[in-house]
Formats: C-alpha cells, sequence, structure tokens
C-alpha cells in the first residue's frame, strides 16, 4: 500500500484485509509527525481489524516524541459501483 504524505486532508488511508498494520501505521505516524492528519477508512471485517491494528501500532511510533494519539471513530457511507451504498468505518487522528 502506497500513499503519498503530500495527499490533500481530505484524501483517505484506504485499508484492506490484505494490508500490513505495521506499514499503514507507519504511514500514519509520518503523517503525523509531519503535521497532517490522514483519514483512514476500512470496508469489511479484515480490513477493520488490520486499521485498529495500524491505529495503535502509529500511536505507539509517536508516542517517544510526547505525542499522544487518539482516533475518532465513525461510518461513512459509499456509493459502490453500482449504485448501492456501502458502509464503511473512518478512523481520524487527533493529537491531544
Amino acid at each position: 500500500m502506497s500513499q503519498e504524505l503530500n495527499a490533500n486532508i481530505d484524501d483517505f488511508l484506504k485499508v484492506s484485509g490484505s494490508s500490513s498494520p505495521q506499514s499503514v501505521g507507519s504511514i500514519i505516524a509520518r503523517a503525523v509527525n509531519a503535521g497532517q492528519y490522514p483519514k483512514i477508512r476500512a470496508i469489511g471485517a479484515g480490513a477493520v481489524n488490520q486499521a485498529v491494528k495500524a491505529c495503535a501500532i502509529a500511536r505507539g511510533f509517536v508516542a517517544p516524541r510526547g505525542l499522544d494519539l487518539v482516533y475518532i471513530i465513525g461510518f461513512d457511507d459509499i456509493i459502490g459501483e453500482n449504485g448501492e451504498n456501502i458502509s464503511a468505518i473512518s478512523f481520524k487522528p487527533v493529537v491531544r
């Protein structure tokens, strides 16, 4: 999974069930250290599992720098290819 750190803040990190939590967590941590707060989106149980692990890993990466990374979790509705509504879980990082 590759994601540019210079992406617009409205862009999402899209996590799938096969995403590496270590890689996604590293991307989140690098973005937070650069002052960006990318929203993470996951569709499906496997993807949500990987996203939660990545969020915990990112929190551990930024903690030594004195950052307390927490997440606001919510639902997003997405229009699928066939016009059907798909529910996704979104994670928005916030530093306290």
